[in-house]
């Protein structure tokens, strides 16, 4: 077996509509298509499955997904400015020895925890 990379995450919803229009609208992803009871997105070339729990509970419990941004301050104060509930500034998390790691997290709609990442180089 190889391991070739990633070709798609999965993202647990309980109302795949305001889901879809969050990941597409909100944080301007690619719609890519649709199937009865998932919405598909494209997330830098791997594909990202919203799809309705049949279980209750199960929402906001997913992995965290990681969205590289060129510039983190600017990115957290558009999501801010959506009205996107932010869980505080972007922040160092460590440094390399060639770069700084920031991250700042936010809640989508489902209240998975998302985060928007930024490597500064030295």
């Amino acid at each position: 077996m190889h391991i070739q990379g990633l070709g798609q995450l999965s993202v647990t919803v309980s109302d795949l509509g305001r889901a879809t229009r969050f990941y597409r609208d909100t944080l301007g992803l690619t719609y890519l298509f649709s199937a009865p009871n998932m919405a598909f997105f494209d997330c830098g070339g791997v594909r990202l499955m919203l799809g309705l729990s049949d279980k209750k509970g199960l929402t906001g419990h997913s992995s965290i997904l990681y969205f590289k941004v060129d510039d983190i301050r600017a990115a957290h104060r558009e999501l801010a400015n959506k009205d996107v509930l932010t869980e505080g500034e972007p922040h160092i998390v460590t440094k390399l020895p060639d770069h700084d790691l920031w991250m700042a997290f936010f809640r989508d709609t489902e209240d998975n925890l998302l985060a928007l990442m930024h490597e500064a180089r030295h």
